[in-house]
């Protein structure tokens, strides 16, 4: 048997729910072999509320984890905590030096319960180096405002907005995660190509566990590519699997509760619809 190879370029979270973590533990759910570049390393300090503190890993470390991940022959990369113009660079030129298609960049701009930028250039790296290389972007509301220069959008036709600002950066296509903050009666995520606006609806889940859902939802998109998935399926699946990775989310402890990465192979995951808006 021989799997599609996956790569992550992100974080450690050292509390296993996102960054890094969950990117491996979705690679192998969705049957690809993951490898990883190491980009930071996020702790919790559990006597300050389960503040969190992120230690840069020195550059050299991380260009030379790129270039044994990208010796293997990788069929799909994914970008998520990039902390510093020069990792965005290193990451974007290494990607441009593959001419591979398969590219999910999540532009992560803050850790969970935190509301700070980790560094305000960081966008512009972003623009510059990432979205012209993305097959898809993976932002967040927040995330979609700051890259496109706009208000954070809360309602659908602020996102489609969004999405076009984005696209007109470079990226091949767009998808908005609706979250919580979002102005609408079902779990909405927006996906447009550059033509059509195609909303993805899912009931929505009660619920405070949903540690590492964008990272989760951005390696799915990513190991749904390696496998051959067309962008929209890509992305369509991938709803479906973070859904039911929320769905089933549980209690860490009294600060965080992960998304159960397993969730839709072991209980099935919730209806999608998609509509053009």
């Amino acid at each position: 048997m021989t799997l599609k190879k996956t790569l992550t370029i992100a974080g450690s979270d050292t509390s296993g729910g996102a960054g890094i973590q969950a990117d491996l533990k979705t690679f192998q759910e969705l049957g690809t072999y993951g490898m990883t570049a190491l980009t930071v390393v996020v702790t919790m300090d559990p006597d300050k509320h389960w503040s969190h503190n992120v230690y840069s890993l020195p550059i050299d470390v991380v260009k030379a984890q790129i270039k044994t991940a990208l010796s293997t022959g990788i069929d799909a990369i994914k970008t998520g905590m990039l902390s510093t113009e020069e990792v965005i660079q290193t990451a974007g030129e290494a990607i441009a030096e593959t001419e591979l298609s398969h590219v999910v960049i999540d532009p992560v701009m803050v850790c969970k319960g935190e509301d700070e930028v980790l560094n305000p250039g960081t966008v512009d790296a972003m623009i510059e180096y990432l979205l012209p290389r993305a097959e898809i972007v993976t932002p967040n509301l927040f995330e979609a405002g700051q890259l496109a220069g706009m208000k954070t959008p809360s309602t659908i036709e602020q996102m489609k907005a969004t999405a076009e600002k984005i696209h007109s950066l470079g990226a091949r296509n767009v998808v908005i995660k609706g979250g919580k903050q979002l102005q609408h009666d079902k779990a909405a995520d927006l996906f447009y190509d550059g033509k059509t606006h195609l909303l993805l609806e899912s009931e929505k889940t009660d619920t405070h566990y949903n540690h590492g859902a964008g990272c989760t939802f951005a390696a799915a998109i990513t190991a749904n590519l390696a496998n051959g998935k067309d962008i929209k399926d890509a992305v369509i699946e991938a709803k479906a699997f973070v859904a039911a990775a929320i769905a089933n989310g549980w209690k860490l402890n009294e600060y965080v509760g992960p998304v159960m990465h397993g969730a839709k192979s072991r209980f099935g995951g919730p209806e999608i619809t998609t509509t053009e808006v």
